[in-house]
């Protein structure tokens, strides 16, 4: 697991430091690669390059530095993530006569791209960022996982091209004015965070998941690729529902076998949901000693069900550690996990999710976690959505429901942030929409679009923001998991994963998050992953046996965290002052009058408007530090 970073100018300047230049960029992600550090630089060319990494040891403590050459020193390769078949992948290399020099997966990342060029790119099974350089072509391939849980940024225009795993190392050596990209304002206000291809600024690009970059050193020309898959091919026909369960429970098992591939310590995240306690008890079949497993929970009695993680960790007799946390343990931490995503992001889960991987690092280097799991088997009280927006329309007409929503508004109105019933009845009528955008709408966690213009300014202002995502009409539930593959996986729950672990210099892996499993279950019928309402039918029927009776039924309540609460107590002051008069003129982004009432309304205990709040909060605190 490591950082990594590249710069190219097209023209070589006598008196440019480049080696200078791309260690400042590595050094601003030591907390992604603490123990080693690398740097490769080019400037026998028409043009100059360097490449570089930060690395946080995992495999092959010993002869894994980077970056890694070719025998003829022609391919350079600078790598982040693990490849969790690289053992499988080097056996077949050796067979064609590849002599390697090291035991990492880096090298054979490398080595088969000197075998099968971009080709072998569909081959790896594992979370990736990386870039190779090529003499012989004198071209540069950079290229991102199959789900994006490895970040990866890139900038170019005429002169330069910039990239690394984090926005920070490319904002420091930026030269020239970022301007604020509008259409990623929009999508953040409505999703509360913002999903590749976009950032925050235009012209500064995150690459697509499951795509490389080809760039041509000479020519300066860029183009981007899906990477072709090579898992995915696999058909299962038709099985039936209790052949499905096998293949469920063996694919499962093979993928946590496979993430659990460590020189260091391991241990997981347990929550007590059916996620993380499936991990949790395939890992401690995998291990002959006990693992360690943590919990983290909060005063606020409803937001807090770390009982549950403690039923899972006395089942397979781990090493629990459960942690407690109150707003106080976040003074010190907040500021820090918060700008630690260079962009506005407001999955206010990310603190508990640093507080938690700050504390395994105490303990292990290595952590397996369930996310993924809702995507790949059909887990989110949101895709129940379809049936309901159907049934609805059918029954209500439009005009009637538009009353119905108004009245509802003030009906289901809140004070505190509970998250209850009210809220989520709420938040389903704002989802209704008789042209099929109802998906689209239930996962706009902060403002719908129809609410956007109260809040920004018409210059800021993109309507139809969400439009680059949008899937055909008629969704079905493979399309909403697709939808959240794109969006919500990618963009949010990913990048909380990664900032908040590598932060703490801890390396996170999501067995659910496996190409393999993912094409199984596309296959399979909408009725084995959802039945009627049962949400993760499959998964929870091949591993029922395990837990106590009706244990896998539990409704959880997710890594919520009462920030409704700490904005009016903890955060209130800073919070107050981004709303000043003149500083909202001056800023020229919000609609004062708006503005001013949502926040002043929550902080005066009015009315509950948390996520919108905490998503102009995050913005906010990122704009005046950016």
């Amino acid at each position: 697991m490591c950082g990594i970073n590249g710069i190219l100018f097209k023209v070589k300047e006598k008196n440019r430091d480049l080696r200078g230049l791309l260690t400042k960029m590595n050094d601003l992600i030591i907390h992604r690669g603490p123990d080693d550090y690398g740097v490769y630089s080019e400037d026998d060319r028409s043009y100059e390059l360097a490449m570089g990494m930060r690395r946080l040891s995992i495999i092959d403590l010993t002869s894994g530095a980077q970056p890694i050459t070719s025998e003829d020193d022609s391919i350079i390769i600078v790598f982040n993530g693990e490849i969790y078949n690289y053992q499988a992948l080097r056996l077949e290399l050796l067979h064609k006569g590849v002599v390697f020099k090291t035991n990492s997966d880096t090298e054979v990342v490398l080595q088969l791209y000197k075998v099968f060029g971009v080709a072998g790119f569909g081959s790896l099974d594992g979370m990736f960022a990386f870039s190779i350089y090529d003499k012989n072509s004198d071209k540069i391939f950079i290229a991102r996982d199959f789900f994006g849980e490895k970040p990866l940024y890139f900038f170019k225009n005429d002169e330069r091209l910039l990239w690394g795993s984090e926005l920070k190392s490319l904002k420091n050596i930026f030269e020239g004015q970022l301007v604020l990209n509008k259409n990623a304002l929009s999508l953040y206000f409505q999703l509360t965070y913002i999903p590749a291809p976009f950032t925050i600024y235009e012209n500064v690009h995150k690459l697509k998941p499951n795509h490389y970059v080809e760039f041509d050193c000479n020519t300066f020309k860029l183009g981007q690729f899906e990477i072709k898959q090579r898992a995915i091919n696999v058909q299962y026909g038709k099985p039936s529902f209790e052949e499905a369960k096998r293949i469920t429970h063996d694919l499962v098992q093979k993928s946590v076998q496979s993430r659990a591939v460590s020189d260091v310590p391991i241990g997981t995240f347990l929550s007590g949901g059916v996620d993380s306690s499936i991990v949790s008890l395939a890992l401690s079949l995998h291990k002959s000693t006990p693992i360690n497993t943590f919990s983290i929970g909060f005063e606020k009695k409803s937001f807090d069900e770390t009982d549950k993680s403690k039923i899972v960790a006395k089942l397979i007799g781990s090493k629990h550690h459960a942690f407690k946390v109150s707003k106080n343990d976040l003074k010190n931490d907040i500021h820090s996990v918060l700008l630690n995503f260079d962009e506005p992001f407001a999955d206010s889960s990310a603190l508990p999710s640093f507080l938690v991987s700050k504390r395994a690092q105490k303990h292990v280097k290595v952590a397996l976690t369930g996310d993924g799991g809702d995507e790949v088997f059909g887990g989110y009280n949101k895709y129940y959505i379809g049936k309901l927006n159907k049934k609805y329309t059918s029954i209500v007409p439009e005009k009637l429901h538009e009353l119905l929503s108004n009245s509802a508004s003030k009906l289901f109105r809140t004070i505190d942030d509970d998250r209850g019933i009210r809220f989520k009845l709420s938040r389903l009528l704002k989802a209704v929409d008789y042209e099929n955008d109802f998906y689209y709408n239930i996962i706009s966690l902060g403002f719908q679009k129809s609410e956007l213009s109260n809040l920004l300014k018409s210059d800021h202002l993109v309507e139809n923001s969400l439009d680059y995502y949008k899937l055909r009409k008629n969704l079905t539930l493979k399309d909403f998991r697709n939808i959240d593959k794109s969006l919500s996986l990618e963009g949010d729950m990913l990048v909380k994963l990664d900032r908040t672990s590598m932060l703490s210099s801890l390396e996170c892996r999501a067995p659910f998050l496996n190409k393999e499993i993912w094409n199984f279950t596309n296959q399979m019928p909408d009725s084995y992953l959802m039945k009627g309402w049962r949400k993760k039918h499959l998964l929870k029927e091949s591993f029922k046996d395990y837990f106590p009776k009706g244990f896998l039924e539990k409704s959880k309540q997710g890594f919520g965290v009462p920030v409704g609460d700490w904005l009016r107590s903890l955060l209130r002051e800073e919070l107050e002052g981004y709303v000043a008069v003149n500083f909202l003129k001056e800023q020229g982004v919000f609609n004062i009058d708006f503005t001013r009432k949502m926040v002043l309304d929550h902080t005066k205990g009015k009315v509950d408007n948390t996520f919108r709040v905490w998503s102009f909060f995050c913005f906010q605190k990122w704009y005046i530090n950016q």
